[in-house]
């Protein structure tokens, strides 16, 4: 599996999305830290929202061949400003989370913009797309 960093504001669904991507059972945690895992990176949305603490996350790009944007369908906002993802070295894809969430193809159109040109839509509880991004990352470049 492509080693991937997992990037978006709190309560996106990052988490929960690597524990779907893991197979494991769907619970709440609260991550606090950089949680480093085999092949997925899970980041603190803090780490996104806080400036100073955005130096983490382009410390922790370097440990990934992929950096995944995610921005939940029912978020009304964008964190991620346009062409963002043209300062990244990586490949960098867009994740849409909570797809059962009243606006999925708005948060797509904010990862396209932010330059994420592969967008995977994704339902962490139900499974929605998470077997394409696993068969995704499996890839060999």
């Amino acid at each position: 599996m492509k080693k991937t960093l997992l990037v978006g504001r709190h309560g996106v669904g990052k988490t929960t999305l690597t524990q779907a991507l893991r197979g494991e059972k769907i619970h709440y945690v609260k991550t606090q830290y950089m949680n480093y895992g085999d092949w997925l990176i899970d980041s603190p949305g803090e780490y996104a929202e806080v400036h100073g603490l955005g130096a983490a996350l382009a410390i922790y790009s370097y440990e990934a061949e992929v950096v995944a944007l995610l921005i939940s369908a029912d978020d009304d906002y964008s964190l991620f400003p346009p062409c963002c993802a043209s300062m990244i070295n990586r490949e960098v894809i867009g994740i849409v989370t909570k797809t059962t969430a009243q606006s999925p193809e708005r948060a797509e159109n904010w990862l396209r913009l932010a330059g994420c040109e592969k967008v995977f839509h994704i339902d962490s509880h139900t499974g929605e797309g998470v077997d394409e991004l696993k068969a995704y990352l499996r890839k060999q470049s």
